[in-house]
C-alpha cells in the first residue's frame, strides 16, 4: 500500500489505472491485497491460489470474496503448491470480469503466454497504451 501512496505522488503515473500483479506467493496475496485497497482497479495473478493455513487476520478465506475487481488468473494444471480453482470460484468479482487460463504445466507458466494474456487483459480494462508525447 505504501508503494501505491508513492505512485500517487508521481505526475508521470496515472494512479487511476493501477493493477495488482502477483506471481506465486504474490498471486497468493492476490486474494487479500485487492480486497483491502480500493485504488487497485485490475488484478493479474500468475500461479496464484489458496494456501489455507494462516492466522485469521491474514487468511485468504476471510478476504477473497471481497475482491471485486477484474481478475485474470494464469495457472498450471499440475501445480501442487497452491489451489487455484477454489480461489477463482470464491472471488467476489462478477463472472464476466474474471478469467482462469490453465496451461499444461506445473507452477511456472510460460513467460510468453503470461505477457500475451496480461497485455490483453490490461488493454481490455485500461485501453491500449498511448504513445508517450514530449
Amino acid at each position: 500500500r505504501r508503494s501505491i501512496d508513492y505512485l500517487e505522488t508521481r505526475p508521470d503515473i496515472d494512479s487511476k489505472k493501477l493493477c495488482y500483479s502477483g506471481f506465486s506467493w504474490g498471486g497468493h496475496y492476490g486474494a487479500i491485497i485487492p480486497a483491502i485497497d480500493e485504488r487497485l482497479k485490475v488484478s493479474i495473478l500468475n500461479a496464484g491460489g489458496m494456501w489455507g493455513f494462516a492466522l485469521p487476520e491474514v487468511n485468504q478465506i476471510n478476504y477473497v470474496s471481497r475482491v471485486k475487481i477484474p481478475t485474470l488468473m494464469l495457472n498450471g494444471k499440475y501445480d501442487l503448491l497452491l489451489s487455484f480453482k477454489p480461489m477463482f470460484d470464491l472471488l467476489g468479482t462478477p463472472a464476466a470480469d474474471k478469467r482462469l487460463i490453465l496451461y499444461d504445466t506445473d507452477h511456472i507458466i510460460p513467460l510468453n503466454e503470461c505477457i500475451k494474456e496480461s497485455i490483453k487483459w490490461l488493454d481490455k480494462y485500461f485501453g491500449p497504451v498511448k504513445p508517450r508525447t514530449r
